[in-house]
């Protein structure tokens, strides 16, 4: 079964930093794409950031330059650095493994206090 743990949300001012950490268990993490949503209330869920199993990395517009995701083969975990962080990055941050199947984590709140 595979299962995806999240850790790292909570709340910061405006110009902080927040790391997340999804652990993955259950699954081939190496041959997987790993990336991190998010969905802000009353808006729908968007990408912000996802690693292939390579190290290509992608960002939303609105993270570049902000965010920095990188993973751990080893570890079967993926991160997320959070930099200058701003109200509007106020959101539910989930998770995500896909390749051959999709799975999700449980969503973790981020907050950024203006």
């Amino acid at each position: 079964q595979v299962r995806l743990v999240e850790s790292g949300g909570g709340l910061v001012q405006a110009g902080g930093s927040l790391s997340l950490s999804c652990a993955a268990s259950g699954s081939k993490f190496s041959i997987n794409v790993m990336g991190w949503h998010r969905q802000a209330p009353g808006k729908q869920r968007e990408l912000v950031s996802s690693i292939t199993s390579g190290g290509v990395t992608n960002y939303a517009d609105s993270v570049k330059g902000r965010f920095t995701i990188s993973r751990d083969n080893g570890k079967n975990t993926v991160y997320l650095q959070m930099n200058s962080l701003k109200p509007e990055d106020t959101a539910v941050y989930y998770c995500r493994m896909w390749g051959a199947d999709d799975y999700w984590g449980q969503g973790t709140q981020v907050t950024v206090s203006s």
